[in-house]
């Protein structure tokens, strides 16, 4: 996965819960899903046989496993240290974990088992009520930096314009970062939907989309949609479908 995100094109992710796992993983593979993301908060057992078991379904695709807090939208019942072992038992098995900023308890944790296992740690803060103040959303990314993140994720909800503008200008800011630290910046909501497709050609490696008929967060498009505008404004996402087809 490391080498999707160094080739500068855009990537789509899909997220899956544990529902008919493998024949999921073969309708993504078939139709050009570039990363399967497992939302463990949501499945419907999260002992870690079980777990295991549907990210080994998708092994055909580079996998990024979430076990996401309720503070921040997830749906996760157990205790941090449950988490936090849950976790651990995913880094060998996963090209990526995303873990909250705010879930402070478990981060750096969470972060030393994903680099001791040679997977990206993705640090993220979503905002699901609003798009903070551009010093508020440096201070998350500075954060995220210094606890070690390999890609930094910023959702945030989006009410107007002048809020989309403020996250396109964070990207072009922050995301050329020297030390190749990734940005991935998404604006949630209606008006936010262009941050899908339109992001990536500011830097944002990662697009998230969905299959089937429920989205995971507000103002996705579904994959259909992302992937035939993907192909319309990026040559290189053209390209690289064209030859994998």
């Amino acid at each position: 996965m490391r080498d999707l995100l160094d080739a500068e094109i855009p990537l789509v992710a899909v997220s899956f819960g544990d529902e008919d796992s493998e024949r999921l993983a073969q309708e993504a593979k078939a139709a050009g899903v570039d990363v399967a993301e497992l939302r463990v908060d949501r499945f419907s057992r999260t002992d870690p046989d079980h777990v295991l078991e549907q990210v080994r379904a998708f092994a055909s695709l580079p996998v990024l496993a979430t076990v996401r807090s309720p503070l921040e939208g997830g749906e996760w019942k157990g205790t941090e240290e449950e988490r936090l072992a849950l976790f651990r038992r995913l880094a060998p098995e996963v090209q990526a974990v995303d873990i909250e900023l705010s879930s402070r308890a478990i981060l750096a944790d969470v972060v030393s088992a994903a680099h001791e296992n040679d997977a990206l740690a993705i640090v993220s803060h979503h905002d699901f009520a609003r798009t903070p103040a551009t010093g508020e959303l440096e201070k998350v990314v500075a954060e995220a930096k210094e606890a070690g993140a390999d890609v930094v994720k910023v959702s945030t909800m989006v009410t107007c314009d002048s809020d989309v503008k403020r996250l396109a200008s964070l990207l072009l800011k922050e995301g050329a970062d020297p030390a190749g630290t990734r940005l991935i910046v998404i604006a949630m909501g209606p008006i936010g939907a262009v941050s899908r497709v339109f992001f990536p050609a500011l830097g944002s490696p990662i697009t998230y989309s969905f299959m089937g008929s429920t989205s995971s967060a507000p103002g996705q498009l579904d994959f259909a949609e992302t992937f035939r505008l993907l192909r319309a404004f990026y040559p290189g996402f053209h390209q690289r479908k064209s030859q994998a087809s």
